[in-house]
């Protein structure tokens, strides 16, 4: 392609409103451009791009018998109402009218609508295992967009969905998903790390996620330092107390702790004023989360320093919604405020503990009365805990849930997810096949979904510089940046357009750069739009000498015309084998 006639407009100033590198080079290169908040149009180079993930994409999912399809993104209200998602997905879920009052919702996904479609297509076992998947625009509608393509409210994904006969069926699938996304990030030229995760609004009993390892990923990702462990951090197993941490009746009773006792502590809210005024250590308080799970109110225990799980207490609990109580709320229940309520004379409302309070002895906790707080309080003995569970977040020095090594943290941008999600939709929408005995039975489903647009912009957040993009070999818009550094240099001209035909006549992807610009202005365009390669007509070609050079290394070259060629496809051999950085 000419660059005289390619449509990028590129930018000098970082626009105020990108937060993140990737989403400024995107628009500053000239690969996107907002329409509005969440929403971007994705312009000639992006879509070449897209185009080499999407085909990467394909292949792999056609190499384990994935058949493609493409599916209605207008979705009817009845069958989300069917499976209970209508409500579960909440404000995130794009809905509207037709012009008869019935409503629909803009996809977010696809679970509902494929099941409905096997349901009715597939009626006998000799049609199983079947994978069936699209690459396709989604809609949420996300409270806080950002990061451009990264939390978006459109945006381009590939989900993909497994219908097998039983659970070692759906095990197969699960696993030539799991090891063909592995092949995808690892042709996409990406830095990544599969790890166990929470299965949200999609239901499932087995899931893990795939990050592209990055400083700015919203994930916080746990890993093992000596084994192969890793968790999202909402999904992170902590392990229980060792046995003789816990306090029992009689250990309490043995040791004679003071009685507890009830002190003024005016206007303290935070676990920290708690802390400070009354002498103790963060971890000597117990916190007190008061939750509406599925409406019914519960109280969470966490110590002082530790931070509430919501997706382990949803789990927990087998809620479908849970919610922080607003303020009237615990004051109706509990007859005080936020930050003095507490567990001890509490009847009517269940309570749950992490693991961490069963060990804590000689504690603080509300008095549930404006400016009183207790210490000198006992779990069991003060108080009883309905439940204790994995309630918090994993933290700096907690230990490997496997090995009991210590567990390291780093973030992540999540680009693909796959789950299994067993008969939870083949039963809520009566997807069944008739055994070879004649008997119906559900079908067991997996889910299986990449972020194609989210995979593009995380792929120039592991892979830049001060100067702009560097593209994977195998993504980059094109393979060559062909540069006539003087366009008024009759010989340059000359031997760029003789360059232009022969490469690509020899099957390269070249940008050329045919503009009437200086050379200053081209190479800063070259650096920012990222292309791997790069060979320059310059002053040297009058002498048979044109400049390689290596976008992700800075390399260079001098090579005659006979030498480029073999040179760039060395080259390119090379370039492709390399990863990227890890941010």
């Amino acid at each position: 392609m000419r660059q005289s006639q390619a449509f990028i407009p590129t930018m000098r100033e970082v626009p105020r409103d990108a937060d993140v590198v990737s989403h400024q080079l995107l628009l500053r290169a000239g690969y996107i451009r907002q329409l509005s908040s969440g929403v971007y149009s994705y312009l000639p180079l992006a879509y070449r791009v897209l185009n080499k993930i999407m085909r990467i994409v394909q292949e792999e999912m056609d190499a384990i018998g994935g058949q493609a399809v493409l599916l209605p993104a207008l979705q009817p209200q009845e069958l989300w109402q069917a499976t209970g998602r209508w409500d579960d997905y909440g404000p995130l879920m794009m809905k509207l009218k037709d012009r008869h009052e019935r409503l629909f919702a803009l996809g977010p996904t696809h679970e509902e609508v494929i099941t409905a479609l096997v349901r009715d297509e597939v009626k006998t076992y000799k049609r199983l295992p079947l994978i069936l998947y699209q690459i396709q625009t989604k809609y949420r509608d996300e409270y806080r967009p950002r990061f451009g393509l990264l939390r978006g409210r459109e945006f381009i994904m590939k989900d993909a969905y497994s219908f097998d006969r039983d659970e070692e069926g759906l095990d197969q699938s699960y696993w030539a998903m799991y090891h063909a996304y592995e092949r995808i990030f690892q042709r996409l030229g990406l830095s990544f790390r599969a790890v166990e995760a929470d299965s949200g609004a999609i239901g499932g009993s087995h899931n893990h996620e795939f990050m592209v390892l990055s400083s700015v990923g919203e994930d916080t990702i746990a890993y093992c330092s000596a084994c192969d462990y890793a968790a999202n951090v909402e999904r992170c197993e902590v392990s229980p107390p060792k046995p003789d941490t816990v306090i029992r009746d009689d250990v309490l009773d043995a040791e004679e702790l003071p009685p507890r006792k009830e002190v003024p502590t005016p206007g303290i809210r935070t676990v920290a004023e708690q802390a400070r005024m009354l002498g103790l250590k963060e971890a000597d308080i117990i916190k007190n989360v008061v939750v509406m799970a599925d409406g019914e109110p519960v109280l969470v225990l966490i110590r002082g320093d530790h931070q509430m799980n919501e997706v382990k207490v949803k789990n927990v609990l087998g809620a479908r919604q849970v919610e922080m109580a607003s303020e009237e709320d615990i004051r109706r229940l509990f007859q005080t405020s936020p930050g003095f309520v507490g567990p001890i004379g509490i009847t009517g409302i269940k309570i749950i503990a992490d693991w961490a309070i069963s060990t804590m002895r000689r504690a603080s906790t509300g008095a549930n009365r404006d400016d009183w707080h207790y210490i000198e309080v006992n779990p069991e003995r003060d108080f009883k805990v309905d439940l204790y569970a994995d309630l918090r977040v994993a933290m700096h020095g907690d230990r490997c849930p496997r090995c009991d090594a210590p567990l390291q943290f780093t973030q992540g941008i999540e680009v693909g997810h796959v789950f299994k999600l067993g008969s939870k939709y083949s039963r809520a929408l009566g997807a069944t096949y008739l055994d070879e005995e004649g008997i119906a039975r559900e079908m067991i489903m997996g889910s299986y979904g990449i972020g194609i647009s989210r995979v593009m912009q995380a792929a120039i957040e592991q892979s830049h510089d001060a100067e702009g993009i560097i593209w994977p070999m195998a993504i980059a818009p094109f393979e060559v940046h062909l540069i006539v550094a003087s366009e008024q240099d009759e010989g340059q001209r000359s031997l760029g357009e003789a360059l232009y035909a022969e490469l690509r006549d020899s099957g390269w992807e070249v940008l050329y750069d045919d503009r009437s610009e200086r050379a200053g202005v081209k190479f800063k365009d070259a650096d920012l739009i990222g292309i791997p390669l790069r060979v320059v007509v310059g002053k040297d070609s009058a002498q048979g000498l044109f400049e390689i050079k290596v976008r992700k290394t800075g390399q260079t070259y001098k090579v005659s015309r006979n030498e480029l060629e073999p040179l760039l496809r060395n080259l390119k051999h090379d370039v492709s084998a390399l990863v990227a950085d890890e941010d």
